[in-house]
């Protein structure tokens, strides 16, 4: 089968400092992934050198075969959500129905299966009863749930997703959860920045460990073990046993420390972690 991403080689920079470094991985179709690793490490740098947001200094990236821009109508990004204008004055369904544009007809009227497409996405985030409302006015949670809509909406092969569980409660995170694991069941593919090391063990068939490097990548039995993740974390963890009690409470925090704080109180630099 045709692979969903292929990264070969990929370098990319800030300010000449290496970012992502010589990083060369193939992802399988039909899986939920995971891209982890420390802050800093390069993980949105390579979401979005893979969506074409960012030009490597060298190397490429492909999806399901082919350069991203001759497929761009099956690939679907979720940035996240920090990084978008919520003030921006859309209704919910409005934002949805982005989703239902492509390149080569930004100017068409849009169609009563676009509008079913987007009521049925919207259904599936359980926001449909928040269509008219003002995207603004919506919790970060919902607002998070608005973008995976659009996203469906799409109706694309494969899903970039950047960190979609940042703060949202754990009621959203599982229904999320749930709605990723009926995607996966429909045949589709899942690529998601995550900063959360004991849900990632469960949550993805697939780990790309990265430290500007890339660690490791491959089954997540296989990708977690010991010396993969003091390679990636280092002296962020200090106790390690055997796999199964690898992640634990009383080792090392749930999330990195401050990072929730941080994303609180400011918006990291563009393309930065």
């Amino acid at each position: 089968m045709i692979p969903a991403v292929e990264a070969h080689n990929l370098t990319v920079s800030y300010a000449r400092k290496p970012v992502l470094w010589d990083v060369d991985f193939t992802l399988p179709q039909g899986k939920i992934i995971g891209i982890v690793g420390p802050n800093g490490s390069g993980k949105t740098t390579l979401l979005k050198t893979i969506m074409g947001l960012l030009k490597p200094d060298s190397g490429y990236a492909e999806l399901l075969g082919k350069p991203l821009d001759d497929i761009r109508e099956r690939i679907a990004y979720v940035p996240q959500r920090e990084s978008v204008d919520w003030d921006f004055p859309a209704s919910v369904m409005d934002v949805v129905l982005m989703g239902r544009y492509r390149k080569k007809n930004l100017f068409k009227r849009l169609t009563r299966e676009d509008k079913q497409l987007a009521t049925e996405a919207l259904e599936k985030v359980n926001l449909l009863e928040f269509a008219n409302r003002q995207i603004s006015q919506l919790s970060g949670g919902q607002q998070q749930r608005v973008f995976i809509a659009r996203s469906l909406a799409q109706m694309a092969d494969v899903y970039l997703m950047d960190e979609p569980f940042v703060g949202v409660d754990a009621a959203t995170e599982e229904s999320i959860l749930q709605l990723l694991t009926n995607m996966r069941e429909d045949g589709k593919t899942v690529v998601i920045v995550h900063h959360d090391l004991q849900t990632a063990q469960s949550y993805f068939d697939w780990i790309v460990l990265l430290n500007t490097r890339l660690v490791a990548c491959g089954p997540t039995a296989a990708v977690f073990t010991d010396d993969n993740l003091k390679d990636a974390y280092g002296g962020r963890l200090n106790l390690l046993s055997k796999l199964g009690d690898l992640i634990s409470q009383k080792e090392f925090p749930l999330r990195e420390k401050g990072f929730e704080d941080k994303k609180a109180h400011s918006n990291p630099p563009e393309g930065k972690e």
